[in-house]
């Protein structure tokens, strides 16, 4: 299995070159037979793929340890589902999964299309193909094939990182990998409206959902990627603006500019070359990603790249789509002409100029503080280091002035905001977020950033829960239906725009969660076995810690361990017991004597407990020493860590409802929707 997956990758480049000359021919001399023979390349190559793909897994299930990508990425006693994950555990397979990814969703694409849309698809296969062939190159040619045999057969594999293995780190990946493809194909068939000349809405219409399912997965392994740093990092925090972690970041934040600035271009035909610019730019933006994780340029905890040579090839196909993005856009820069132009800055479409532009400048700074010590380094020799108080200070005001944006934008009139319309949409939630802020103010709270925050998501709130509510009434009272089967109705009438509120919705959770971080508590305290330490929550709770010993497991190789403490610590929360937790210190025998700290975790719906094993005498803890015993834990007590969890899970609850197809809709034909609507719709899903 393992030789015919290589002899898949070799099949696989020649005819996926093949059929992307095929494919832009088609289009070119308006052939479908060209087209067809592209189109089934574009299933061949996903075929081929799943073979080399197969072929990887294999050899991690099959400790085939003569390959050096299973030798580095595995060992006997892992578990299996972890040797399954090791397809996208590394540099070589992760790239293999990018492209299986890729040819997925374009034999979706094109299957899905084979008999409508026809003036698109011999330019969409073409681009998908050139993408998909940029990647066969990289894996074939950049000394990072993934079946590259070593010179002898190990008796076992160097093992999987102790950190990455974790249940979120086996779906934090694919999720991520899922977005960055899923947008390849928005792109291709802006490539397709560009090389065809059929530049009004209708590219846009039929790659929403696509555009959305990138956002879908982009957001959740965010999410994920955040959890996982929760609670396998050991250090109390979920965001620590690491640059692979800012690299996922920056196409979410693109594609929700675009997401948002498509409704005016539908709704009133205009900012045609900006969309262009941001669905090529997110594009570019999933490949960079890509790029900075596999380069070997930036020293981060998630990068596992060995060679510079992938790095100059990434720049150059990124350069090159840069550059031919650029050609294309000017050349068809007559026909991206607007139709419109804003007509007052108090009116819907400037408030989704503003927001575009705030994501932008969100982008921008995150890029730049990414990449500011490799610049400075290559300019002048000198290592900067750029860390959180950086990226915080700029991004701060940046996400404050989009949270307020969010509630002011979907209900907002198009062209001009009449005083009547701002003050029925703004009075009664303007007033509720200044009651919330003052309200907590004079409970104690004194952070001015953080009760903004609070004010501005009470705010944005409110706004939504207006809108459910007079949707709900009207409705039960036009078609004589109950509050809780009108509210169905009203949403399944329409999933797009009230999927994208509880979306909204979703990020009010997480923004309010944001806002707490200057009420986290943290203890830190040296324990002898029976000895207890405090803690205060700002919640009012008292937590006490009961050191009641600590444990040790010497040499267990069939765990990978070389030695682990465990403490154990009883807990109660205001007199009640809430059970006994571990917290621990674990040193594997692979890969290179790795210690990891395992924490132990109490979740609330309105704080979390986190207790930290900080530091202990190791040495004589695993003698025995009976007088060594003692233990310095570090105890966090964390308002709203929850609401970033179950805003995750409201966002997704939110695109899931706005991607499924509402009953009934109709589309308004593109004449009409030149002239403005009036309906909110605060997050383009498709119909």
């Amino acid at each position: 299995m393992n030789v015919l997956g290589e002899l898949a990758l070799w099949i696989a480049l020649p005819v996926s070159l093949w059929g992307m000359v095929l494919g832009f021919a088609g289009g070119r001399k308006q052939r479908g037979d060209l087209t067809l023979s592209a189109e089934r390349s574009v299933y061949a190559v996903f075929f081929l793929t799943i073979i080399a793909s197969l072929g990887v897994v294999d050899a991690f299930l099959n400790d085939r340890f003569e390959y050096w990508y299973v030798a580095n990425y595995s060992s006997r006693n892992l578990a299996t589902y972890f040797k399954v994950s090791g397809l996208w555990a590394g540099q070589r397979g992760s790239l293999l999964f990018w492209l299986l990814l890729l040819s997925l969703f374009a034999t979706i694409a094109v299957w899905s299309n084979r008999r409508k849309n026809r003036e698109f698809m011999p330019y969409v296969a073409g681009t998908l193909l050139t993408i998909t062939s940029f990647f066969l190159v990289v894996l074939l040619f950049a000394d990072v094939n993934p079946f590259e045999t070593l010179g002898f057969t190990p008796a076992d594999g160097a093992g999987l990182n102790p950190q990455l293995q974790n249940y979120w780190m086996t779906i934090h990946p694919p999720t991520l990998y899922l977005g960055f493809t899923a947008f390849t194909i928005p792109f291709a068939f802006a490539v397709a409206a560009l090389l065809n000349g059929r530049l009004d809405s209708r590219w846009i219409v039929l790659t929403r959902k696509w555009t959305l399912l990138s956002w879908f997965f982009l957001a959740n392994g965010i999410i994920f990627g955040m959890r996982w740093a929760y609670e396998e990092l050991g250090w109390g925090g979920y965001w620590f603006w690491d640059p692979v972690e800012n690299a996922s970041l920056l196409p979410w934040l693109t594609a929700t500019a675009f997401l948002h600035s498509i409704q005016i271009q539908e709704n009133r035909g205009m900012l045609k070359v900006w969309n262009m610019g941001l669905v090529i730019l997110t594009f570019l933006l999933t490949i960079f990603a890509t790029f900075l994780t596999r380069s070997g340029l930036i020293e981060s905890v998630h990068t596992f790249a060995q060679e510079l040579k992938i790095a100059f090839i990434f720049l150059g196909f990124m350069a090159s789509i840069l550059m031919a993005g650029l050609v294309l856009v000017l050349y068809r820069l007559p026909k991206l002409k607007s139709e419109n132009q804003i007509e007052s800055f108090v009116s819907r479409e400037a408030a989704f100029v503003f927001n575009n532009l705030i994501l932008l400048g969100a982008t921008f700074a995150v890029m730049w503080g990414t990449l500011l010590p490799l610049i400075s380094e290559g300019f002048t020799g000198q290592e900067i280091t750029v860390g959180p108080p950086f990226f915080n200070r700029v991004n701060l005001p940046i996400g404050l002035a989009l949270l307020a944006l969010m509630g002011i934008g979907p209900v907002i009139a198009w062209r001009r905001a009449s005083k009547k319309n701002l003050k029925k949409n703004f009075l009664w939630p303007l007033v509720v977020g200044v009651v919330t802020a003052a309200g907590l103010w004079a409970a104690g709270a004194r952070h001015g950033m953080a009760l903004l925050t609070f004010g501005i998501s009470a705010f944005v709130m409110a706004i939504i829960v207006v809108e459910f509510w007079k949707g709900t009434r009207a409705r039960a009272r036009i078609e004589g239906e109950g509050v809780v089967k009108a509210f169905y109705h009203l949403v399944a009438r329409n999933r797009r725009r009230w999927g994208g509120y509880i979306v909204h919705v979703g990020v009010v959770f997480v923004f309010t969660a944001f806002a707490a971080a200057p009420w986290y508590g943290e203890f830190l305290q040296t324990l002898e076995p029976g000895e207890t330490m405090t803690a205060e929550s700002p919640l009012g709770h008292t937590y006490e810690m009961t050191y009641e010993g600590i444990s040790t497991n010497i040499r267990d190789p069939d765990k990978n361990l070389q030695w682990q403490a465990t403490a154990l610590v009883s807990v109660r929360r205001d007199g009640e017991p809430l059970g006994t937790f571990t917290t621990e210190k674990r040193r594997y025998i692979r890969p290179e004597a790795q210690i990891v700290t395992e924490v132990g975790i109490k979740s609330f719906p309105m704080e979390d407990l986190y207790i930290i094993l900080a530091d202990a005498d190791l040495d004589r803890i695993l003698q025995g020493d009976a007088g060594g015993q003692a233990v310095t834990f570090n105890v966090l007590v964390k308002p709203l860590i929850a609401w970033i969890w179950a805003g995750g899970l409201i966002i997704t609850l939110g695109s899931l409802i706005s991607m499924w197809p509402s009953a009934g809709a109709v589309r308004a034909p593109t004449a009409a929707r030149g002239r403005g609507t009036t309906g909110a719709e605060p997050l383009p899903a498709g119909d």
